[in-house]
């Protein structure tokens, strides 16, 4: 059975919207390596709405940086009710039907890992839903301060495992969960 994965960048404090805006110089060669491997184990991209329009715009016009070079080609999946059948980026199907019954199936399906890319809803739902293998948060050492956290005062507690965690050169935490067994 395939895994479900997702990579977030976060902050000390927590937020994962707009990593662009709290990188700063802390992006090094460990934190590189380390989402080298996350893309090599993967061949399924899923996506929400956003996350979708956003990169999209992005990625097709940047065929040269690694990231894109993984991203344009590979399929993608992308989880909204309000989008066309008609999605324009290469590779691009929107997911019909219910999101949890979709991700079921496509777990059955032959191919390598699975990843959830950007899109906070969609991982918060898998997540709670119990079908997010693992979740990697790769935290930097800066405090954001505004911007939008993975989890909510709302969400019920949830108990995780550590599977893996390194520390960079540059202070990066890469910390990997997975849910723990019942």
């Amino acid at each position: 059975m395939r895994k479900v994965t997702a990579g977030l960048f976060a902050s000390v404090d927590g937020v994962v919207q707009d990593p662009f805006r709290f990188q700063f110089d802390s992006f090094d060669d460990e934190l590189g390596a380390g989402m080298g491997a996350f893309m090599a184990r993967t061949d399924t991209v899923l996506l929400g709405k956003n996350s979708y329009l956003e990169w999209a715009e992005w990625w097709p016009a940047h065929p040269e940086d690694p990231f894109g070079q993984w991203i344009n080609p590979i399929d993608k999946y992308v989880a909204s009710t309000t989008l066309g059948d008609d999605l324009a980026w290469e590779h691009s199907t929107r997911i019909t039907g219910d999101l949890d019954d979709f991700v079921r199936d496509l777990k059955q399906r032959d191919g390598a890992d699975i990843a959830v890319c950007g899109s906070v809803t969609v991982v918060r739902h898998l997540l709670f839903a119990g079908l997010l293998d693992e979740l990697q948060l790769m935290v930097h050492p800066v405090i954001a301060g505004a911007g939008r956290k993975l989890f909510e005062p709302t969400d019920p507690p949830t108990r995780l495992r550590l599977i893996d965690t390194t520390v960079t050169s540059k202070g990066n935490v890469l910390s990997t969960y997975g849910l723990l067994e019942a």
